[in-house]
């Protein structure tokens, strides 16, 4: 669940970078733009953790051969 937690603090930075490049400040577009990154790579995180566990329940699913 920190995936999520840390997903959600990055959103919180980018509207809050974004807000003060709304009102002028060039710089904030930067970090801005640096965040969105960082929220692409959290996202990709999310997606390999989330078919890592779909893989895995498939697995567990199929019967032994025993």
């Amino acid at each position: 669940m920190s995936l999520v937690n840390d997903l959600e603090q990055e959103i919180e930075n980018f509207k809050r970078e974004y807000e003060k490049f709304e009102r002028g400040n060039k710089s904030a577009g930067t970090r801005a733009r640096k965040v969105l990154q960082s929220i692409k790579k959290t996202c990709q995180e999310i997606r390999v953790s989330i078919q890592g566990a779909k893989k895995e329940d498939e697995k567990d699913d199929l019967p032994s051969e025993d």
